[in-house]
C-alpha cells in the first residue's frame, strides 16, 4: 500500500483523504437513516391513544419530539392541535423541511467526493504523462525503465480516483433515494395524524 502511495505521487494523499471522508460519511448515514430510527413503528397509533384518553401531556410530547425525526414532525403539529387544520399542517411542513435537511446532511459532500476524485486521478494521469514526455525529450525512448515511473504514476492515480469515486457515487444515489422514501413516509404519517386529531379519519389502517 505504501509503495502504491509513493508510486502514485503526492496526488494520492488527497485521494486517500477523500476515501477516508467518504467511508466515514457512508457509515454515519447508514446508521442515521435506519428506518426504525427515523420512523418508529406504531408512533401515530400511540399518539392517537393518548389523544383519545386526553393523556397528551407535555412530558410525553417532549419524549416523542426527542425520540425520532418523525416524532419531531408530529410534535410540531400536536403543539398546534388547538388551532385549525391549516395551522397544524403549516407547522408540520416547516419542521419537516428542517428534518429533511438534517437527513440529507453530508450527502452532498459524498456527491462532491464522487465528482472530484476522478478529476484528481485524471490530474495525476496528466502529470505522469508530462513527466514521461520530459524523460523522452532528455533521454529518448531507448530505456523503457526510465519511462515506467511516469506511466505508473498516471495509471495508479487514475485507478485510485475511480476506486473512490464509483462507490461514493453509488452510495450518494442510494442515500438520496432513501431520504426521498423516508420523506414520503413521514408526510403520510403526519397527514394521518392531522386527520385523526381533527376527527376526519378512522382508526383503521393507522400504524
Amino acid at each position: 500500500m505504501l509503495e502504491l502511495m509513493r508510486a502514485g505521487g503526492w496526488l494520492m494523499l488527497p485521494i486517500l483523504a477523500c476515501s477516508v471522508i467518504a467511508m466515514a460519511i457512508v457509515m454515519e448515514r447508514l446508521w442515521t437513516l435506519r428506518r426504525r430510527r427515523v420512523m418508529p413503528e406504531g408512533l401515530v397509533t400511540k399518539i392517537r391513544e393518548w389523544h383519545c384518553r386526553a393523556q397528551l401531556t407535555e412530558e410525553r410530547l417532549v419524549k416523542v419530539r426527542d425520540g425520532s425525526p418523525l416524532g419531531r414532525i408530529l410534535t410540531a403539529g400536536l403543539v398546534n392541535r388547538e388551532y385549525s387544520r391549516e395551522v397544524m399542517k403549516e407547522a408540520i411542513h416547516d419542521t419537516g423541511r428542517q428534518v429533511v435537511a438534517e437527513l440529507e446532511r453530508y450527502i452532498n459532500a459524498l456527491g462532491t467526493i464522487a465528482a472530484v476524485t476522478p478529476l484528481l486521478g485524471l490530474l495525476g494521469t496528466v502529470i505522469g504523462m508530462i513527466e514521461v514526455f520530459g524523460v523522452i525529450m532528455e533521454a529518448g525512448v531507448g530505456n523503457p525503465g526510465v519511462l515506467a515511473g511516469g506511466i505508473s504514476k498516471a495509471l495508479i492515480t487514475t485507478a485510485a480516483g475511480l476506486s473512490v469515486a464509483i462507490p461514493a457515487l453509488m452510495f450518494h444515489r442510494y442515500f438520496n433515494g432513501k431520504v426521498d422514501k423516508l420523506t414520503i413516509g413521514m408526510e403520510e404519517q403526519a397527514l394521518k395524524l392531522v386527520e385523526i386529531i381533527k376527527g376526519e379519519r378512522a382508526e383503521d389502517g393507522v400504524k
